[in-house]
């Protein structure tokens, strides 16, 4: 029986969402000059909150116009690294950290599954001893990277789809599995129904009436 302990990242191990501080922190280490595409920012955020464009589109849009439609894979991996370091040190929860600790030592399976990049998640995961990731792809070029999402974004009804195909991947079957699942969001709603265990993590209003309707744990780590 494989045991599978599945974290979301954002709000669940961490204390705020990664994406706008990782364009923060890598702005001025790459194309200090592409702050001033920042009110472009602004307008695609509010395309998103009208819901002209999707979740998907507004962080390859935000990506391309803070560090560019081409960036270099060797620099952006040392900004990714330099990140998670300072996310580690400034926007996790300790509580989370000890949590992963837990399950490990009960010998269950880490993996992160989460929307954020997957070029700076699996820093953050190296740097928490977790080898596992499932996360938004970006589209690789000879050396450069793309900010165009490869496959689906790693959001909803689709990072469940994805955890499926990892699963598939690395040969795990469902039926001899024992999943857990932590999550702070009501987004992670399929992954949480489906997982063995559900737990909801520093959830908001929504999700916390949704734990209460399934059975599951709520967790207050903030």
């Amino acid at each position: 029986m494989e045991q599978l302990s599945i974290f979301d990242m954002d709000k669940t191990i961490t204390r705020a969402a990664t994406f706008g501080p990782f364009l923060a922190y890598a702005v001025p280490r790459h194309r200090p000059w592409r702050v001033i595409f920042l009110p472009l920012v602004l307008i695609t955020s509010l395309g998103f909150a009208l819901r002209l464009i999707s979740r998907g589109r507004l962080k390859e849009l935000n990506l391309a116009l803070m560090l560019g439609r081409r960036i270099p894979a060797d620099q952006l991996t040392r900004i990714a690294r330099g990140f998670a370091g300072f996310t580690l040190a400034r926007n996790s929860l300790a509580e989370a950290l000890a949590r992963i600790e837990h399950e490990r030592a009960q010998g269950r399976r880490v993996v992160l599954a989460t929307a954020s990049y997957a070029f700076y998640v699996r820093e953050i995961a190296n740097l928490l001893g977790v080898k596992d990731v499932i996360a938004t792809q970006t589209t690789k070029l000879e050396g450069l990277v793309s900010p165009r999402i490869n496959g689906e974004n790693c959001y909803g009804a689709a990072k469940l789809r994805m955890v499926q195909s990892w699963m598939a991947q690395k040969g795990l079957d469902r039926a001899q599995s024992h999943i857990r699942f932590f999550s702070d969001h009501v987004s992670d709603a399929p992954c949480l129904i489906w997982a063995d265990e559900g737990f909801a993590t520093n959830a908001h209003a929504p999700l916390r009436a949704l734990a209460a309707k399934n059975g599951w744990a709520i967790l207050d780590w903030a």
